[in-house]
């Protein structure tokens, strides 16, 4: 129990409405910290990927994946981590949001072996790569040629478990990975007939 309180307006508000405010405190007691200890640290040094929430100014949310080999995302110190920034689509929706708003929420699962997940809540900031590396000499190299254009610094606030009760067991299966590729085909191509729609609705236009 570090004393510090947890929550934001709107949990406790509800959590007095609904009747959980005990149930609630020993949750924050028991489980949260705003730091990570060494059993966090080893699971973050595991993962392979991470769901990163953002929102903008006005509140406006993106939830986006963030993957890389084990240790892509670097745990600086108990307060600090990073992850890298690579070259995508071009949108910057979750960077864009950072600027705007640095709050982030980070979940990471393990889906693999203890079938457990970490939640990791902080304020961010946007570093480029050359300048992080000459303060943080540890962090990892580029992976097969794919350089980081930014990274995203977060500094810990809240980290605390997600259950597993709902957590599937998943088995990892063979693939190739087509880290940093253009190839439309290779990133999914236009699974949902987005495209396919809209020049379906122009030339129907047209017509």
């Amino acid at each position: 129990m570090s004393g510090k309180q947890y929550g934001s307006d709107g949990e406790h508000e509800l959590q007095e409405r609904l009747g959980t405010t005990d149930r609630a405190q020993r949750f924050y007691d028991d489980q949260m910290l705003d730091h990570l200890n060494e059993t966090m640290i080893e699971f973050i040094g595991r993962m392979d990927m991470a769901f990163v929430a953002t929102a903008d100014k006005h509140g406006e949310c993106d939830n986006s994946l963030r993957a890389g080999v084990p240790g892509f995302l670097h745990v600086i110190d108990e307060r600090t981590i990073a992850y890298p920034e690579y070259r995508g689509n071009g949108v910057m929706a979750s960077l864009g949001n950072i600027l705007e708003n640095p709050h982030v929420g980070i979940l990471l699962l393990d889906f693999v072996r203890d079938l457990i997940g970490l939640h990791v809540n902080g304020t961010a900031r946007i570093v480029e790569d050359a300048h992080l590396r000459k303060s943080v000499p540890a962090l990892p190299p580029p992976v097969k040629g794919r350089a980081a254009q930014v990274w995203v610094v977060v500094d810990v606030e809240e980290a605390y478990i997600h259950c597993r009760k709902h957590i599937p067991h998943l088995v990892p299966a063979d693939r190739v990975r087509d880290w940093g590729t253009d190839n439309v085909r290779a990133k999914g191509g236009d699974y949902f007939g987005v495209k396919a729609q809209a020049r379906a609705e122009e030339t129907a236009a047209l017509a």
